[in-house]
């Protein structure tokens, strides 16, 4: 039987886990692509064009 205490302190890890995986993922994607100009930025040279 598990107790509350370990229930607790699992759903804790489990939860720091994912959410380490997630940041690393976010931090490869940033990495491997440049940002891409905003829309505004892109609406502002659009604009200053015409």
């Amino acid at each position: 039987m598990i107790t509350n205490n370990e229930r607790i302190r699992i759903r804790r890890q489990m939860q720091r886990r994912i959410r380490d995986v997630v940041a690393e993922r976010r931090r490869s994607r940033l990495l491997e692509t440049p940002p891409e100009p905003s829309a505004e930025a892109t609406t502002d040279q659009h604009l200053s064009t015409l």
